[in-house]
This record gives C-alpha cells, structure tokens and sequence, in this order.
C-alpha cells in the first residue's frame, strides 16, 4: 500500500523536478537579457556562446512539462553540459588563471570584464556557472530516475 503511494507521488517529482530546470534556465535567461538591454552591459564572445545554449533550455524544457515527458531532459542535457563547459572556461578566464592568449574576446568586448562582482565573487560569468551547474545536476538526477 505504501509503496503504490510512493510510486503514486514519483511523477510528480518528476515534474517538479523539471520545472525547477526551467525555472533556472527562464531567471538566467531574463537577466542575461537585463544586464545586456537594461542595464547595458555589452556582452562577450563567451557569454553569447553561453546564450547559445540558454535560450533553448527555455523553449525545450516546458515541452517536456505538459505532458510529463522525462525525455526532455535528453535533448536538454547536451546543451546544459556545453554551457557548463563554456561557462568553466569563462571563469578561468575571468580568475585570470588561464593566459590572455588564450581568450577568444580579442576584439571587442573582454571576456575579463568586471561588470559587477557581487559579495566580493559573485560576477556575472559566476552566475552563469552556477545556473548551468544547477540545470545540469537536475537533469542528471531526472536521467537517473528515469533511465532509458
């Protein structure tokens, strides 16, 4: 009886589950469009490269909400995973650990730019980071619940 129950309540945190994905991707979303049209910040290479794979998350991931359709996450996964990357590679960057020979911003805007750096760490390419890692771990425990 308990087990039917919990089987019962599994979906739902499915759903859950995936809409806290969308969630995150539509907040980030909304503020790379706020720094940039807003508050005018011009954005980088890299920060249009992680725009690239943002935007779709927001149109892929409520395709999967109505119905409950957990393969969502395997056509949004790729595009979480490659934004994690570019996003690392970004704050390495941005730390100054990585040569400025390396920096794909050589002309125009710097990939090091400080815009802003909230509580001392906290800077725009940091929440790019922290978004794209949060997706991609829901979408990691979502694959997991549901493999296959």
């Amino acid at each position: 009886m308990i087990r039917n129950a919990i089987r019962a309540a599994e979906p739902d945190l499915d759903w859950y589950i995936l809409f806290l994905c969308w969630g995150v991707a539509a907040v980030s979303a909304a503020g790379s469009v706020f720094f940039s049209h807003v508050m005018g910040f011009a954005p980088c290479v890299l920060c249009w490269y992680q725009r690239i794979f943002l935007f779709p998350l927001v149109v892929i991931l409520p395709w999967g909400l109505f119905p409950l359709d957990v393969k969502a996450a395997k056509f949004a996964l790729p595009l979480s995973v490659a934004g994690l990357l570019t996003a690392g590679y970004h704050n390495l960057l941005y730390a100054g650990l990585l040569p400025k020979g390396v920096q794909p911003c050589s002309q125009g805007v710097s990939c090091t730019e400080k815009y802003i750096e909230l509580f001392g760490f906290l800077s725009i390419p940091m929440l790019s980071l922290l978004s794209f890692a949060a997706i991609t771990a829901l979408l990691v425990v979502l694959k997991r619940r549901n493999p296959g």
